[in-house]
């Protein structure tokens, strides 16, 4: 006789959190901004016209840690983005009445990820 199962292996991975992937991304544009302090900043926020007194600071605390903060930098803003990756892919399949990271969200998380990239690209070049 034939055994019947009643588990439904079709059924999609449960969705990322959303908090995972703006705290990964949140991570990764602090240690990002660290890692420009000491010269992609200053010299934007000059060309800005802005002040750059208050980073001497930071940079004084982060020029010392520069290689791990690249690291962790790159290693945090790619995690947010591969699980800015799976909450968009679930969000395409996700109904009316599922339950999906909202919208606001995934956007913040995306514009956080393209700064963090940036601030990580212009600290590497300009150190």
């Amino acid at each position: 006789m034939a055994e019947v199962s009643f588990v439904d292996r079709s059924l999609p991975a449960p969705p990322a959190k959303a908090s995972g992937s703006a705290l990964l991304t949140l991570g990764g544009l602090a240690a990002a901004f660290g890692v420009a302090a000491c010269c992609a900043l200053p010299l934007l926020l000059i060309s800005l016209g802005l002040s750059t007194a208050w980073l001497g600071e930071v940079a004084s605390v982060a020029a010392p840690n520069r290689a791990p903060l690249l690291a962790f930098a790159a290693l945090a803003l790619a995690g947010g983005a591969i699980l800015l990756w799976r909450q968009q892919r679930h969000a395409a399949n996700c109904g009316p009445n599922g339950v999906c990271a909202p919208l606001a969200v995934r956007v913040l998380t995306l514009v956080g990820l393209i700064v963090g990239v940036l601030l990580l690209i212009a600290g590497y070049l300009y150190a």
